[in-house]
C-alpha cells in the first residue's frame, strides 16, 4: 500500500481520488440546490404572472345624474364609475376611463380620456355623439334587427339600446400600447379580461377578423362579405366611426395606411385648410378628413395613398376630393352626427327606411 504523504504518480493518483470524493458530493448537493431554485423561480412566475405596466384605480362612483357632461340622462338606471389609468413612477394619470352599467351586468366603457399624447387602447369620442347615435337607433331600427359596429361601439349600442350586437365581448383588438410595452402583452390582456368582467370565444374573434376584414375590401366585395357574415336574411345596421380608420390601420397596415395629426380649433378654417394641404403634398398622402374631439381640438387623418381610399371603410366616410357617403351605392345611409355613420346593410327582410340626420 502506498503511502498518501509519499510522492509519485501513485501518490497524485491517491490526492486526486481524494479530492474528488469532496468535489462530486458538494457538485451534487450545488445542481440540486441550483434545480430547486429554478423549480421555486418557475412556480413563483406560474403562481404569481407578470402585471399589467398599469391599474385601472377608481376615483368616483354614483348615478348618471351625477355625470351630465356624459349626456346619458335618458338613461337614469345606470351605475357611472370613473377610473384613473394609473402608471407606477408616472406623476398624473395616464387616460381615465368612465363605465357605465346596468344592474349587476359587466362595466362598459362610455368614455375614454388619453392624458398624455402617447395613445392607451382607445382614441377620444364625443359622448353627446354617442348617445345621440343610440336615441336614433331605437328610435329608426326594428327591435329585431341586428347591429354590427366595431367591438367597443357594439357593446355600448347594446348597453343603451337593448339591440342585439354581433360582438358582445371586450375584445381589445387591436392593443393599442406604448412600444415598450409590447413585451407585456400576455399580462395585459389578462388584465384587461378581469377588469372588464369579459372574455371573447375564438369563434367571436374570428368573427370579428371577418367584419374588419370586410372593411378593408372594395365596397362592393366588402358588403358582401358582411351579409354574409350576418346571414342572409336577417336586417342589420352598420356603424362606423371616424376611429375606426386608426384601429383598422394597425390591423391591415398592407391594406389601409393611416396617419393622424391634433390641431387647435383657433377659428381659422382657411389657414387650417392650407395647413392639412401642406401636409398632404409633404407627405404624399392622397386625402383627409376630421374629427372634432373637444370645443377646442381638432384631429385630422389622412390617408396614404388610392388603395387606402378605395376600401369600404373610408367610402363610408367623407373625405376631401372624394364622393360622399351619401353616393355610396353598396349602403344606404341613414343617419349621421359627428364622427358617427348609420347604414343600413342591404338584403335580409327589407324595411322603409329614410335619412334620419
Amino acid at each position: 500500500m502506498i503511502s498518501a504523504e509519499t510522492t509519485g504518480r501513485d501518490t497524485q493518483a491517491t490526492q486526486v481520488k481524494r479530492s474528488g470524493g469532496k468535489l462530486l458530493p458538494s457538485l451534487g448537493i450545488l445542481l440540486v440546490t441550483g434545480g430547486l431554485i429554478l423549480l421555486g423561480w418557475f412556480a413563483y412566475l406560474w403562481f404569481v404572472p407578470i402585471e399589467a405596466p398599469y391599474q385601472y384605480r377608481q376615483i368616483s362612483t354614483g348615478e348618471v345624474q351625477q355625470y351630465p357632461e356624459l349626456e346619458l340622462d335618458a338613461w337614469p338606471e345606470l351605475k357611472i364609475s370613473r377610473y384613473d389609468v394609473i402608471v407606477p413612477d408616472v406623476e398624473k394619470p395616464v387616460a381615465q376611463a368612465t363605465v357605465a352599467q346596468r344592474d349587476n351586468a359587466v362595466p362598459v366603457l362610455v368614455k375614454w380620456q388619453n392624458n398624455t399624447k402617447e395613445i392607451l387602447h382607445a382614441l377620444d369620442w364625443k359622448t353627446g355623439e354617442l348617445s345621440a347615435l343610440a336615441k336614433a337607433i331605437s328610435q329608426y331600427a326594428d327591435k329585431e334587427a341586428l347591429i354590427v359596429a366595431w367591438w367597443d361601439i357594439s357593446r355600448q349600442i347594446n348597453l343603451l339600446t337593448g339591440h342585439e350586437t354581433l360582438f358582445t365581448s371586450h375584445l381589445n383588438e387591436p392593443l393599442i400600447i406604448p412600444q415598450q410595452w409590447q413585451e407585456l402583452v400576455e399580462a395585459i390582456d389578462t388584465y384587461e379580461q378581469t377588469f372588464w368582467q369579459s372574455k371573447s370565444s375564438q369563434q367571436e374573434r374570428a368573427q370579428f377578423k371577418r367584419f374588419s376584414e370586410a372593411l378593408t375590401a372594395r365596397p362592393e366585395e366588402g358588403v358582401v362579405q358582411l351579409r354574409e357574415l350576418v346571414g342572409q336574411n336577417r336586417e342589420a345596421y352598420i356603424i362606423v366611426h371616424v376611429t375606426d380608420l386608426y384601429k383598422l390601420g394597425l390591423m391591415y397596415p398592407e391594406k389601409i395606411g393611416v396617419a393622424y395629426q391634433n390641431f387647435p380649433l383657433t377659428g381659422n378654417m382657411h389657414g387650417m385648410i392650407n395647413h392639412m394641404k401642406v401636409q398632404l403634398k409633404d407627405n404624399d398622402f392622397d386625402t383627409y378628413t376630421l374629427q372634432s374631439i373637444t370645443d377646442t381640438e381638432i384631429r385630422a387623418y389622412f390617408l396614404s395613398d388610392e388603395q387606402s381610399s378605395e376600401t369600404l371603410l373610408a367610402k363610408m366616410l367623407p373625405f376631401t376630393d372624394k364622393p360622399a357617403p351619401m353616393e355610396l351605392e353598396a349602403l344606404q345611409l341613414l343617419y349621421q352626427r359627428g364622427g358617427y355613420w348609420l347604414y343600413k346593410l342591404p338584403g335580409g327582410q327589407e324595411k322603409e327606411t329614410g335619412l334620419v340626420e
